[in-house]
């Protein structure tokens, strides 16, 4: 194993755990991958993450189409939609799935995050899409998932959790948090009568800020 692949594997092991200290995943629930070469690296399936070493993380070919993996222990049950993501959007780069309290919450009422607050537009629209409900780990979610990703870096998955994509590992871990605190601000503004939705104008100001955001 080169000295790059090991040291992204390391990577999603310490993501993972920081998916735990964050309080956005608890358990074994959830997962992460990222794009190694024309390889998708990904969490196993059913797998504590601090019990988690490198030669663990299990390897798909993006290219091919039988879901073959090499390692260990087989992937987690949601490798289909990592990988259809990367396959179909080669900016995509990593992509984190978690159950956190309330993406999750949202997901369970099939409720998109509106424009609530600006910060919705740092996931490439004016909402972040709520996918219709399929069994997990199965074909039709994914295709539900990749759908609801359309022209977004995350997606809510009914009954489920969110997906978030990012360009590497940290930038996916960014989005994944702020869009936990996003919902947890959406959820609390409903108990007080709901918030006022910004305007499209509104969010079309500030995707134009977000084009030359940053150093």
């Amino acid at each position: 194993m080169h000295d790059e692949e090991r040291s992204l594997r390391e990577e999603i092991i310490a993501k993972s755990l920081e998916m735990g200290t964050t309080g956005l995943n608890q358990g074994t629930s959830g997962n992460i991958s990222a794009r190694y070469e024309d390889r998708l690296l990904i969490t196993p399936s059913a797998t504590p993450y601090d019990s988690l070493e490198p030669e663990m993380i299990a390897s798909i070919s993006i290219d091919e189409n039988s879901g073959s993996w090499s390692g260990p222990l087989k992937p987690s049950t949601e490798w289909r939609f990592h990988l259809e993501l990367m396959r179909k959007r080669p900016e995509i780069r990593a992509v984190i799935h978690a159950h956190s309290l309330y993406c999750t919450s949202l997901a369970m009422t099939r409720k998109e995050i509106p424009a609530c607050h600006y910060m919705v537009a740092a996931f490439g629209g004016n909402n972040v899409r709520c996918s219709p409900y399929a069994t997990y780990g199965g074909e039709a979610l994914s295709k539900l998932a990749i759908e609801a990703m359309e022209d977004r870096t995350a997606c809510l998955l009914a009954n489920h959790g969110m997906i978030v994509v990012g360009e590497n590992l940290s930038q996916a871990m960014w989005r994944a948090i702020e869009l936990e605190t996003i919902a947890h601000q959406y959820f609390i503004s409903l108990q007080i009568g709901g918030p006022e939705i910004l305007t499209d104008p509104d969010l079309d100001a500030v995707h134009a800020k977000f084009a030359s955001y940053g150093q």
